[in-house]
């Protein structure tokens, strides 16, 4: 597990209120992970970690920031971004949930302004917002977190808004501006092996013709998670799921 909060600028973990959503409106930002190799596809670049979420994801290393308020205005940002330019190439926008800040694309156009690169990673809910950063060309590459398969969205997000995800898919499927890539995190208390299949399966319907990346969900026990999930108690049958679907799967 990439330990980024090892970097960060600022980390701090507050309860949900008032206080949080006023704070989030002029200080966006929990965080700043100065530099990295392995978020942007090849790219260098810097990560800014926006609070807030409008999910609850049992297995969320970053409860932190799904749950803190903001404490980076995005002068904070903007200012950090001009020292990196001409250092960094691309920069990441993550959280938490990017797209659920109002802010958002103005502040990418911002960024683009200055020369970089720009990622959104992304839980896919706000398709409205992806939609408008794509006309907009305010992006490069997406990440796509594709959670579960409708029947387990509840039980994995603690939300029943599928159908606004697969919105996203479906933009991100139809269009050829900006690369993009889908990510499944699996714990074996949520997702098991024919989950796993049905994702694949509902991508290849779609026309992905991408990579899925599979990545294992990771339980430490000197660091929080937002939900009460224990080790997991097995690994997917890796061999057995390739063998069911014709969908590259990157086994992380």
């Amino acid at each position: 597990m990439r330990r980024w909060w090892r970097t960060c600028l600022v980390t701090l973990a507050e309860r949900d209120g008032p206080e949080r959503k006023r704070s989030r409106m002029t200080h966006p930002f929990h965080a700043i992970t100065p530099f990295t190799l392995l978020d942007f596809p090849d790219r260098s670049a810097c990560i800014l970690w926006v609070a807030g979420c409008n999910m609850r994801c049992g297995y969320c290393h970053n409860p932190e920031i799904v749950l803190g308020k903001g404490e980076l205005s995005e002068g904070d940002a903007l200012a950090f971004l001009r020292r990196r330019q001409g250092l960094l190439e691309g920069v990441v926008l993550s959280g938490g949930e990017a797209t659920t800040w109002p802010g958002l694309g103005d502040f990418a156009a911002q960024v683009k302004a200055m020369g970089f690169a720009v990622k959104l990673d992304t839980n896919g809910l706000r398709p409205d917002v992806v939609a408008q950063m794509l006309d907009r060309m305010l992006i490069d590459h997406v990440a796509l977190d594709y959670k579960a398969p409708p029947e387990r969205f509840r039980a994995v997000t603690g939300t029943v808004a599928f159908p606004r995800f697969a919105r996203t898919l479906d933009l991100l499927c139809r269009q050829d501006r900006v690369t993009f890539e889908v990510r499944t995190t699996v714990h074996d208390a949520l997702l098991d092996e024919g989950d796993v299949l049905a994702i694949a399966t509902d991508l290849e319907r779609r026309g992905y013709r991408g990579r899925l990346a599979v990545q294992q969900a990771v339980v430490e026990p000197d660091r929080p998670l937002l939900g009460s999930l224990t080790p997991p108690g097995r690994k997917l049958d890796r061999q057995w799921l390739a063998a069911q679907t014709s969908l590259a799967l990157d086994f992380r």
